[in-house]
């Protein structure tokens, strides 16, 4: 079953409140924010990034000093060039009025391209795809990374790192409905501490093997490579581990603003991440025996305990990020129609980004078990985390080549020479993260796969249903015409019929006609649209076309960021001439029950599951936020 409109829906992170909140909250409270927020990822990546490295370099011997200052050298140069070059010199220009992420990218190159458009679509699909694999797998191994180190306090806790690793996942799930406004005040100090922590617990260790201070030429990444062949192709897929997480700079562009995330990486985020790294170095080449677990052996004793308590909590608000990352982009996919409604619930009155949406958090939750159960260590789950995020790193730097050349106006040679470099590294760490699908990599790409034929299903059903419905639809300006030249039995206020084509007549007019012969006084055809941005101006909200003395046609539009409210905006028309009342106002949608036509677009599986995904979608009523007692639904059947 589904309603006779278009699905609109959110709003990401603050409906029009953005340029405000920027304005008040302070520079440093944005940029303490970013730190909690934006970085939880990659700040718990030295967790495990370069024990993966330094092992896949060694091939299950001891690394030799040169291997691990290559290794070394690798993992600064890639926060170098992939998150600071690629991401927060120029990919963080690339904003779709203020906003980020893969999503907006795709909404802004596609208003730029005409003719690729669904090629661009189908980017925007693969790299959406695949950042739900991100968000499954980021828990699930942060957390048991962090958890892992409480077998260097005693072995004996060895049997205990699975179970307490799944009661703090269960936990994290199960609070998110509660919101996360209370808990994000504490994210940023949290996150600060952990930076000065992990970059200053690493001094010691470079103090006593300062050569390791060489890793900062490049020279020392490019010869391992060299010389290394296949090991130093397979490393790199495990030293791309130091940059996930790096989209998330992206795609918080629009809470925290262009220079705090940028301020954040290059004063903190980096410098620590550096020393960290040089840190864990340095120790190993002192000992080759610490890459069982360099992080937490850089820690005295004494301090091993409070260093997994610390870990744990970083873990835990990286995994938070990614978790309210994964709502936002259901509401992006959901208002540009690649999915069905969903419930969305509001957590906070002050934020509107703060939401929760109850059917992702179950299917997540379930996903990041399983993963825990099936692989039980970090290790063995590393294996299958660079590759989503390598591949939406691919598929956003083709989206930013079109950016670059259509909407910043840059010549296609010019485009090319910028984003060539980025998209070359980026598809080197992806084929080196391919030789991995066998090793638990298969995971990702299989969720990814299962995401986008979710959204391709749904984006081509929903176009074949509304061009059918087009077909038995009567014009609406004919009906008009007849209607006042004939008009049926009068009864007081207003109709409100719901529809996708403004220009034909809504099913649940034409039935309403049919069966109880009678029109309201004032009728009001009502299409709510989508714009390919993330926000819509209160002034731009509401257009209103009176078509005669009786009926008008009003067009609410919302940004792919904004939950549509449709009363609140209603409200607006009353400054266009339109005396709105909600207690004399009957809203009549159409519920349309599917059946497979026996000729359709898609193959007859395709149209079950489109079929199966109409029935999940939330009800309209509560999606736009009418009130149920003004709202009259007519059920029609229709074949796809």
């Amino acid at each position: 079953m589904t309603s006779d409109i278009t699905a609109p829906a959110p709003e990401t992170r603050v409906a029009n409140g953005h340029a405000d909140a920027h304005s008040t909250a302070g520079f440093a409270a944005l940029t303490l924010g970013s730190i909690g927020v934006v970085y939880g990822d990659i700040g718990t990546s030295p967790l495990y990034a370069l024990r993966e490295a330094v092992a896949a370099a060694s091939s299950g011997g001891e690394a030799t000093p040169l291997a691990v200052m290559g290794v070394t050298s690798l993992i600064l140069w890639a926060l170098i060039v992939v998150v600071t070059l690629k991401y927060v010199v120029i990919l963080l220009r690339a904003d779709n009025h203020g906003e980020g992420g893969t999503l907006a990218l795709m909404a802004l190159a596609q208003r730029a391209v005409t003719k690729a458009a669904g090629t661009i679509v189908l980017l925007g699909i693969i790299s959406g795809a695949l950042f739900y694999g991100d968000a499954v797998i980021t828990p699930a191994l942060s957390v048991l990374s962090a958890i892992e180190g409480i077998k260097l306090v005693t072995s004996s806790l060895d049997p205990y790192v699975v179970p307490v690793t799944v009661i703090i996942l269960v936990a994290l799930f199960a609070v998110q409905s509660r919101g996360t406004a209370r808990v994000a005040a504490f994210f940023g100090p949290i996150m600060l501490v952990w930076f000065l922590v992990i970059g200053i617990a690493a001094l010691p260790a470079i103090a006593r093997r300062p050569e390791v201070l060489l890793s900062l030429n490049p020279f020392y990444a490019v010869s391992f490579m060299l010389h290394h062949g296949i090991i130093g192709f397979v490393t790199l897929g495990a030293v791309f581990l130091a940059v996930t997480g790096a989209e998330a700079l992206y795609a918080d562009l629009g809470h925290f603003g262009k220079r705090p995330i940028q301020t954040a990486w290059l004063f903190i985020v980096l410098p620590s991440l550096a020393l960290n790294y040089l840190g864990q170095g340095a120790l190993v080449i002192r000992d080759a025996k610490a890459v069982e677990n360099p992080f937490f052996l850089m820690f005295p004793d004494w301090a091993l305990l409070p260093m997994v308590v610390l870990a744990t909590v970083a873990t835990v608000i990286a995994s938070q990020a990614v978790i309210s990352g994964a709502y936002s982009l259901t509401r992006q996919a959901i208002q540009l129609g690649l999915m069905p409604r969903f419930e969305i619930r509001h957590t906070s009155e002050a934020q509107s980004g703060q939401i929760f949406i109850p059917r992702i958090n179950r299917m997540l939750l379930i996903a990041v078990l399983l993963l825990v159960f099936m692989f039980k260590s970090s290790s063995a789950l590393a294996s299958a985390y660079g590759i989503a995020v390598t591949g939406t790193m691919v598929v956003t730097a083709m989206m930013g080549f079109v950016v670059i050349w259509k909407v910043w106006r840059w010549s296609p040679l010019a485009a090319a020479a910028l984003i060539a470099p980025f998209l070359f590294l980026d598809l080197t760490f992806l084929a080196a993260n391919l030789l991995k699908v066998w090793e638990g990599g298969w995971v990702p790409l299989a969720l990814g796969a299962w995401v986008m034929l979710l959204m391709y299903t749904w984006r081509r059903g929903s176009r074949l249903l509304f061009e059918k419905s087009r077909k038995l639809e009567f014009p609406l300006a004919e009906l008009v015409a007849m209607l006042e030249k004939k008009p049926p039995q009068r009864v007081s206020g207003t109709a409100v019929f719901l529809t996708s084509d403004p220009n034909s007549a809504p099913t649940a007019l034409m039935h309403s006609l049919k069966h109880y012969k009678v029109l309201h006084e004032k009728n009001v055809i009502l299409t709510i649209e989508s714009a390919p941005r993330p926000r819509v101006d209160i002034a731009e909200r509401v257009k209103l076309e009176q078509v005669s003395p009786t009926f008008a046609k009003v067009t609410l539009r919302f940004g792919f960021m904004e939950t549509p409210n449709v009363p609140k905006a209603l409200a607006i028309a009353r400054k266009l001439g339109w005396q709105f009342d909600i207690m004399s106002t009957s809203f009549f949608l159409s519920r349309r029950a599917l059946k497979p036509a026996a000729h359709s677009g898609m193959p007859r599986w395709q149209d079950h599951l489109f079929i199966a995904l109409s029935r999940t979608a939330n009800d309209a009523t509560d999606y736009f936020q009418i009130p149920s007692g003004r709202v009259v639904e007519v059920g029609t059947q229709i074949t796809i």
